[in-house]
């Protein structure tokens, strides 16, 4: 019986790093945009 795993390999376009990752997080969370901020009140 013949192996049924899938042989061809697809070329993965490297992403982003996650030093990246975690700036663009950290921009986000610094200036939430005004209809951001109005829905979603922060809970403390």
């Amino acid at each position: 019986m013949s192996d049924k795993s899938p042989r061809h390999i697809t070329s993965k376009k490297p992403g982003k790093s996650l030093k990246e990752k975690r700036a663009a997080k950290r921009a986000k969370a610094e200036h939430p945009s005004a209809v951001e901020a109005s829905l979603h009140p922060k809970k403390r």
